[in-house]
């Protein structure tokens, strides 16, 4: 079996993350990485040795390259190819009839939110985003909530599998502590590590420290860039929260960052099953997360960690001091044992990798 993945290459969170551990599993013969841009993702997957193909783009916009890449896919008779991101999803859609091989999607996010706040060329997006589903062989949704969104966008069912995120569980390097940031260990320190978009639900996560400054020594970690940096700055300046909120940017060394952590925040209006929760889990660290996507699946239980309704700040609020409480009683570090135990045990690259195959072998009978 040939197998072709696409993905658009700029990528720098939790679908790259997802792509490299897949890829990374197999012989390095049975699989391609094709990008239509140089980035961390290809810089990665060649330090791996993984086949990577570089169609390369004047801009996004410029669809010249699809018969560059028909060619490209029909000259080597990949039995799968496979798709993640918007870009690479329609351009799979628009060669589809072009091509003999298996079209699979990962569906990654929910395509009606990937252009949030884009205005009308945002919403004509979305539509190609989403008719785009509609042609695929099979969908690898990576929750229930997402299986069950595709079907409603219209995809026929018997082409929709739920196949959760999994990653490598191998004790990771954490390569600093607090003094480092000049915290200290009566610092009550939060990670969230999230693209600086609408999306993901900052001004829910501020909201909730400003109601706790007065009472707790809270110290927010944001990691991560994008699109409203300055408004949220701006925020974070207004609300009188800049000896509370550090913005780090855009950080490799992740596993460092939740390791001085006290907990992690996930604040999302919608996810998938975000990668960044199982990598609190594998350096123990309790979640603090929205209900969104496949979480539940993640926390069961209350021994787990805390799952609050989406877009509730006071929910969070409250959720933060449970866990400073748990942390003076010298308990909070149970919760994040507990969490790395369910996680490791049902989450791990290996799952994914296992799952995804029968997945192909299933489409290709």
């Amino acid at each position: 079996m040939k197998i072709l993945h696409i993905i658009s290459g700029g990528e720098v969170g939790g679908s790259r993350e997802h792509v490299i551990s897949l890829l990374n599993m197999y012989p390095k013969e049975q699989v391609t990485l094709l990008v239509f841009q140089e980035g961390m993702l290809s810089t990665e997957a060649k330090a791996l040795g993984i086949n990577v193909i570089i169609l390369k783009q004047k801009n996004r916009y410029q669809i010249s390259v699809l018969s560059q890449l028909t060619k490209y896919i029909n000259h080597n008779h990949f039995d799968i190819v496979h798709s993640h991101g918007p870009r690479a999803n329609l351009f799979c859609s628009l060669i589809r009839h072009n091509i003999d091989s298996k079209w699979v999607i990962t569906l990654h996010s929910d395509p009606s939110l990937d252009f949030m706040k884009k205005g009308i060329i945002g919403k004509f997006f979305a539509w190609l985003n989403i008719y785009s589903l509609k042609k695929a062989d099979l969908i690898l949704a990576v929750s229930d909530r997402f299986a069950d969104m595709v079907i409603e966008y219209g995809v026929s069912e018997d082409k929709v599998y739920t196949i959760f995120n999994g990653i490598n569980f191998d004790a990771p390097d954490v390569g600093f502590d607090r003094q480092n940031f000049n915290l200290n260990e009566t610092d009550f320190v939060i990670s969230m590590i999230a693209r600086l978009h609408p999306v993901k639900g900052h001004q829910i996560v501020l909201n909730a420290l400003d109601k706790l400054k007065q009472k707790h020594n809270l110290k927010l970690l944001l990691v991560g860039n994008g699109p409203i940096e300055d408004e949220i700055k701006h925020q974070v300046e207004k609300m009188g929260l800049s000896n509370h909120v550090f913005f780090l940017g855009f950080r490799k060394d992740v596993d460092s960052i939740l390791g001085i952590s006290d907990v992690s925040v996930l604040a999302s209006y919608s996810e998938s099953f975000p990668l960044v929760l199982l990598e609190s889990a594998r350096v123990k660290v309790p979640i603090i997360s929205t209900d969104v996507g496949g979480v539940k699946k993640l926390i069961d239980s209350e021994d787990k960690g805390w799952l609050i309704p989406i877009g509730d700040e006071e929910a969070l609020r409250i959720a933060f001091e449970d866990a400073i409480i748990l942390k003076a009683e010298g308990k909070l570090k149970n919760i994040g044992i507990k969490l790395y135990e369910h996680a490791s045990s049902n989450y791990s690259v290996q799952h994914l990798f296992n799952a995804i195959n029968q997945a192909y072998e299933s489409l290709l009978k």
